[in-house]
């Protein structure tokens, strides 16, 4: 079914707000891909705080070109059938779901992405950003770096600290 003039000005505002909202936009080309499997993948996305959308691509370039910072994007690589992740809270996050996703689905394939200032990244760089941890893995190893010494320490203390009462118990004895 086609959609009217205001149907398509309304698609075009929410892939702007959206847009707006996010911190990293990927583009994967879904052809081949079945009904079931993109339910299944907007299942997951949905799981990590990822929004997936199709939309016609002259919808979302036109979207791109009303949004102040991404206007200048090259949108020479958006054709074929295409969907588009969101996520306001995590840049890595969408290019994760989607890797993880293609592992079990060829047909799902990185066309490129676009980062909230503005850049255009290609398939590869979008391939290289879905194999670094999560935010919340990066946070979680640079605590336990930070921990570290002080466990080190605390269990060099202890250790002595057994010996001489150690050393103490067999005195008394």
């Amino acid at each position: 079914m086609a959609l009217t003039k205001d149907q398509k000005n309304q698609v075009v505002a929410e892939v702007t707000e959206l847009l707006t909202s996010s911190k990293m936009t990927v583009i994967a080309a879904y052809k081949g891909t079945t009904v079931k499997a993109i339910q299944q993948l907007r299942r997951e996305a949905r799981e990590n705080g990822t929004q997936l959308r199709v939309v016609k691509n002259r919808l979302a370039i036109k979207a791109i070109q009303q949004h102040d910072t991404l206007k200048n994007v090259d949108t020479s690589t958006l054709t074929g059938q295409l969907l588009y992740a969101f996520n306001s809270a995590d840049e890595v996050a969408p290019a994760q779901v989607l890797a993880a996703f293609a592992k079990t689905n060829p047909t799902i394939e990185f066309v490129g992405a676009i980062s909230a200032e503005g850049t255009f990244l290609s398939a590869d760089d979008v391939k290289a950003l879905a194999t670094l941890p999560s935010k919340e893995q990066l946070i979680a190893q640079v605590l336990a770096t930070l921990q570290s010494p002080v466990n080190d320490v605390m269990n060099g203390l202890s250790g002595n600290l057994h010996a001489l009462l150690d050393g103490v118990e067999a005195k008394a004895s």
